[in-house]
């Protein structure tokens, strides 16, 4: 059956989709709204960005429309998302919001990647540009990520030797947190874990060998440092860590 599309001028459209998507964030945010998006909603909102992508042929607003997408996720991060990570006063709290944010930035793509499906499955496969998911990554990355991720990896290398001084650590935290690391790349990059190696892995193994340099611990075995380190990545690290660990021990003379 054949889809019949109606003309539908780019504000017209764009306040239609603006208010869909509005409330999408807000139900995000955990505000009250009465009017709810119930099936009939979202395929009113589809089909009008259906109607703005196809009801000039060949053209429509697409590039207007993948413009507008990104710039709405540039605007929900830099108003609402990276301050209310940055007003947090402690470390913990820092570092628990920003494992929320970027939970709910995940559920924010996944539904406007459906909201915009036509768009990115014809204008944006022709065009060989950035998918919406990518897009909604990539923002997430320069804006809240490259301001927190120093103020970020410090703490969880504090927290990874709270822990081997003995004391106990929410390793779901920490887990979460370098989750984010191991995520933000590109879905299509060749080498995903990218920003998990430069930004985080590298860091906590020099502190992991200025660790046991720095505590003179020249009595533990080489098998029994690795061992210890073996359980971190097994608990909150990613699996590559567990190779470059066993490199450090044997190399540099930790134990």
């Amino acid at each position: 059956m054949e889809t019949i599309s109606f003309c539908i001028e780019l504000e017209e459209g764009w306040e239609i989709v603006q208010k869909g998507i509005t409330k999408v964030i807000n139900i995000i945010e955990g505000v009250p709204d009465e009017s709810p998006m119930d099936a009939d909603y979202w395929m009113n909102l589809y089909t009008t960005v259906f109607n703005m992508c196809s009801h000039i042929p060949g053209h429509g607003y697409s590039e207007e429309l993948y413009e507008r997408y990104q710039g709405l996720h540039n605007d929900y991060l830099q108003s609402k998302v990276l301050p209310a990570i940055q007003e947090k006063q402690d470390d913990a709290s820092m570092l628990q919001e920003l494992v929320k944010r970027w939970a709910n930035h995940k559920v924010l793509v996944r539904k406007l990647c459906r909201l915009f499906s036509y768009l990115d499955s014809k204008y944006v496969h022709r065009c060989g540009i950035p998918s919406l998911k990518d897009v909604g990554f990539s923002c997430f990355r320069k804006i809240v990520y490259e301001n927190m991720k120093v103020k970020v990896k410090d703490p969880v290398i504090l927290l990874i030797n709270r822990e081997r001084e003995g004391n106990e650590i929410d390793r779901t935290l920490v887990k979460d947190v370098l989750g984010i690391f191991v995520e933000i790349g590109s879905e299509n990059a060749k080498d995903k874990l990218n920003y998990y190696v430069n930004d985080f892995e590298t860091a906590f193994l020099t502190d992991m060998v200025d660790y046991y340099t720095r505590t003179g611990s020249n009595e533990i075995a080489a098998s029994e440092c690795f061992q210890r380190e073996k359980d971190r990545v097994s608990h909150y690290l990613h699996s590559s860590t567990e190779e470059r660990v066993l490199k450090q021990v044997r190399g540099q003379g930790v134990a």
